[in-house]
């Protein structure tokens, strides 16, 4: 019995580990950040970018862009819109819904990418640079700084030629 409670203990204590840790917090911030940045890039595209593309191409509604494969019961086809299509329980495929999903992605990705550019640079610029700051002596051949005239070591003038 005492067993199951050391692994049931060891169990959550590293539950705790890893939901306390900023990694968990960190993706749990981000997925609710990204749900909500999902949200404000459907609306920018639905009420935003195809309304203008819509009256380009003639008042066209591309939310009820769609394809009747099995007309409805109650009322047969053309449907006005593709609310009118699913109330009457026509089958369709719903070609402008998906041009909308598919724009959102395509922003969402865009903003992705670009943001993981810019944390990129950022990496890099913090990173520690290779810069080299010792030097070999030509004597004795041990590591010694930039700077240093005489080795450490072997005492040998630095300046002076092999």
């Amino acid at each position: 019995m005492s067993k199951i409670r050391a692994m049931i203990s060891s169990f959550l204590k590293d539950f705790e580990n890893f939901a306390v840790k900023g990694n968990a917090i960190d993706m749990a911030v981000g997925i609710i950040i990204g749900a909500a940045f999902g949200k404000i890039v459907d609306s920018l595209v639905k009420d935003i970018i195809m309304p203008p593309i819509g009256l380009l191409l003639g008042n066209f509604d591309f939310t009820n862009l769609s394809v009747v494969l099995k007309s409805g019961k109650t009322l047969k086809d053309p449907y006005e819109t593709l609310a009118a299509a699913q109330s009457a329980g026509a089958i369709t495929i719903n070609i402008g819904l998906f041009l909308n999903v598919l724009i959102s992605f395509i922003i969402i990705a865009f903003c992705v990418f670009i943001m993981i550019k810019c944390i990129s640079k950022l990496k890099e610029k913090s990173a520690p640079s290779d810069q080299v700051n010792t030097k070999e002596c030509h004597f004795c051949c041990s590591s010694i700084p930039l700077r240093a005239v005489k080795c450490p070591d072997c005492t040998a003038d630095l300046n002076t030629q092999k």
